[in-house]
């Protein structure tokens, strides 16, 4: 569903992505992991556009992200993406932060989307909220939210930019939760997260980065069992410990 090929991405002279290859098949749940710096939230952004790159290439079920008249808008609507500080609209109740991309992006009638919209919120656990601003709900609720807004786009594929890393320990597990379901049910995920026990769980593949290059692409039983760079060695000791 996505290939990533060759890819290379500078900002002015330093190179952040240094010959980056990788494939998402339907149904993968890719963790992307390594120390703060490595590249892993830029490498997740190149995916829909978000972040442009200089050479290489990236095929999202068929689609060219870096070709010239490709529609970034209609991509970026098919493929659902989850921040590290939530970016819901402030102004907005939760039901509207759930219905706009749908009615503006989608086409879809008010009915329709709140329809959609609200589905997905119960299905986050968080019905009871719909009515209530951003800013009366606790950081593990309003994530929530958003990765319920973002499941009412129908996406193809989910990514997510290390979830969690904004949240107080205690509500790190309900994201988490959320986001197991999600992977039982089949839905193609990549996630850059810190967070190993999630990827022991639910992952089948990681990959493993450092200054910007892939070092492990790998099944989760082998990066967990044995690592094949001493950086992702050394990268697992620390973190475990």
């Amino acid at each position: 569903m996505i290939a990533i090929k060759n890819l290379n991405k500078w900002y002015g002279q330093f190179q952040v992505l240094t010959d980056c290859s990788t494939d998402v098949a339907r149904g993968d749940v890719m963790v992307i992991c390594g120390p703060s710096g490595s590249g892993k939230s830029t490498l997740i952004k190149t995916v829909n556009g978000l972040e442009p790159f200089q050479q290489g290439e990236i095929i999202v079920d068929g689609t060219s992200v870096g070709a010239k008249g490709t529609d970034l808008p209609a991509l970026r609507a098919r493929i659902g993406m989850v921040f590290q500080n939530f970016e819901l609209f402030p102004h907005l109740s939760v039901r509207d932060n759930l219905t706009l991309g749908q009615i503006k992006v989608l086409g879809r009638s008010k009915d329709e989307a709140n329809e959609r919209g609200l589905k997905y919120l119960d299905r986050v656990g968080l019905l009871a909220q719909q009515d209530k601003f951003p800013s009366q709900l606790s950081g593990g609720q309003q994530q929530r939210v958003a990765i319920a807004r973002a499941l009412s786009m129908d996406p193809i594929a989910m990514l997510f930019d290390e979830p969690t890393s904004a949240l107080d320990p205690e509500m790190i597990n309900e994201v988490l939760d959320v986001m197991v379901g999600l992977a039982q049910e089949g839905m193609t995920m990549m996630v850059v997260t810190h967070e190993m026990g999630f990827a022991k769980k639910v992952a089948n593949r990681v990959v493993f980065m450092d200054q910007g290059r892939i070092l492990e692409d790998c099944s989760k039983d082998d990066f967990f069992g044995a690592p094949r760079s001493e950086r992702a060695r050394d990268f697992l000791a620390r973190i475990i410990h």
